[in-house]
Protein backbone atom coordinates (compact mmCIF):
# COMPACT_ATOMS: atom_id res chain seq x y z
CA UNK A 1 0.00 0.00 0.00
CA UNK A 2 1.70 3.62 -0.77
CA UNK A 3 0.90 6.96 0.86
CA UNK A 4 1.45 10.05 -0.32
CA UNK A 5 3.23 12.74 2.36
CA UNK A 6 1.50 15.65 2.24
CA UNK A 7 2.56 19.32 3.04
CA UNK A 8 1.91 19.30 6.49
CA UNK A 9 4.18 15.84 6.82
CA UNK A 10 0.84 14.39 7.21
CA UNK A 11 -0.32 10.71 6.04
CA UNK A 12 -3.51 8.55 5.72
CA UNK A 13 -3.08 5.11 7.08
CA UNK A 14 -4.83 2.75 4.42
CA UNK A 15 -8.22 2.00 6.03
CA UNK A 16 -7.54 -1.61 5.33
CA UNK A 17 -4.83 -1.96 7.82
CA UNK A 18 -6.97 0.69 10.14
CA UNK A 19 -9.62 -2.28 10.38
CA UNK A 20 -7.14 -5.04 10.28
CA UNK A 21 -5.35 -3.34 13.58
CA UNK A 22 -8.74 -2.77 14.84
CA UNK A 23 -7.32 1.04 15.60
CA UNK A 24 -10.19 4.18 16.05
CA UNK A 25 -9.57 7.70 16.04
CA UNK A 26 -7.91 8.87 19.43
CA UNK A 27 -5.60 5.97 19.41
CA UNK A 28 -1.85 6.79 20.12
CA UNK A 29 0.80 5.55 17.81
CA UNK A 30 4.21 5.82 17.83
CA UNK A 31 6.57 6.64 15.05
CA UNK A 32 9.84 5.32 14.63
CA UNK A 33 12.59 5.34 12.26
CA UNK A 34 14.26 1.57 12.06
CA UNK A 35 17.31 1.05 9.59
CA UNK A 36 15.85 3.46 7.27
CA UNK A 37 12.21 2.26 7.59
CA UNK A 38 9.77 4.52 9.00
CA UNK A 39 7.39 2.20 11.23
CA UNK A 40 4.35 3.15 13.18
CA UNK A 41 3.37 0.82 16.21
CA UNK A 42 0.06 1.27 18.44
CA UNK A 43 0.89 2.18 21.87
CA UNK A 44 -1.87 2.32 24.98
CA UNK A 45 -0.16 5.19 27.29
CA UNK A 46 -0.78 4.94 31.11
CA UNK A 47 -0.77 7.58 34.17
CA UNK A 48 2.65 7.40 35.33
CA UNK A 49 0.64 6.91 38.93
CA UNK A 50 -0.91 3.70 37.40
CA UNK A 51 1.80 2.03 36.22
CA UNK A 52 4.03 3.55 39.72
CA UNK A 53 1.11 1.37 41.72
CA UNK A 54 1.43 -1.89 39.40
CA UNK A 55 5.63 -1.40 39.65
CA UNK A 56 5.02 -1.41 43.63
CA UNK A 57 2.62 -4.68 43.27
CA UNK A 58 5.21 -6.24 41.14
CA UNK A 59 7.98 -5.81 43.90
CA UNK A 60 5.37 -6.88 46.72
CA UNK A 61 5.01 -10.28 44.51
CA UNK A 62 8.67 -10.55 44.08
CA UNK A 63 9.39 -10.18 48.02
CA UNK A 64 6.90 -12.61 48.59
CA UNK A 65 7.99 -15.48 46.70
CA UNK A 66 11.01 -14.50 47.81
CA UNK A 67 10.31 -15.22 51.48
CA UNK A 68 7.75 -18.20 50.35
CA UNK A 69 5.07 -16.30 51.27
CA UNK A 70 3.12 -15.77 47.96
CA UNK A 71 0.61 -18.23 46.74
CA UNK A 72 1.09 -20.36 43.46
CA UNK A 73 -1.24 -22.14 41.41
CA UNK A 74 -0.95 -24.36 38.89
CA UNK A 75 -3.22 -23.02 36.45
CA UNK A 76 -6.09 -20.57 36.17
CA UNK A 77 -8.52 -22.95 37.79
CA UNK A 78 -7.01 -23.56 40.62
CA UNK A 79 -6.55 -19.60 40.93
CA UNK A 80 -10.42 -18.84 40.40
CA UNK A 81 -11.12 -21.67 43.20
CA UNK A 82 -8.99 -20.33 45.60
CA UNK A 83 -10.77 -16.71 44.54
CA UNK A 84 -14.04 -18.10 44.76
CA UNK A 85 -13.11 -19.92 48.55
CA UNK A 86 -13.54 -23.75 46.68
CA UNK A 87 -9.73 -25.03 48.17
Amino acid sequence: MIAELRPKSQITIPKQLINRLGLSPGDKLEIFENNGMICIMPVVVYPKGYVDKILEDVETIRQNMSAGRQLVFNDIDDLIASLEGDD
